[in-house]
């Protein structure tokens, strides 16, 4: 159950730096700048996320209550294994990022692409 939550959280923090790191590629930035400025920009929220996730299970690794102790260790190892993930996410993925975008080649034109825009039919 542990293991299902830490990775809930770390793949969510992950994808958020990469995707993040992935449009700033997309706009022309290089690879290990577009990596070094996602673990930057995105610091904030995989912080908030991983310490509210860490804060809510603090009562259930003190494991004060009469039966606490089951739970304890349960709890000790879903902060430990955020803390882990967090650092990953942070720092890890962004490493990767740049490695591994830094070896394909952009293609020629580096312009960014706009999206398309949605043409709205009037219904009669």
């Amino acid at each position: 159950m542990g293991v299902i939550m830490v990775v809930g959280v770390s793949t969510a923090n992950s994808v958020l730096v990469s995707s993040f790191a992935r449009d700033r590629f997309d706009a022309g930035v290089s690879a290990a700048e577009a990596a070094l400025e996602a673990a930057t920009t995105r610091l904030r929220p995989v912080l908030m996320t991983a310490l509210a996730m860490i804060l809510g299970v603090i009562p259930m690794a003190i494991g004060h209550a009469e039966g606490g102790e089951q739970n304890a260790p349960l709890g000790r190892a879903v902060i430990g294994g955020l803390v882990f993930g967090t650092m990953a996410s942070l720092f890890l993925v962004p490493t990767v990022f740049a490695l591994v975008r830094g070896r394909t080649k952009r293609p020629q034109s580096a312009a960014p692409v706009a999206p398309a825009r949605v043409q709205e039919v009037a219904s009669v």
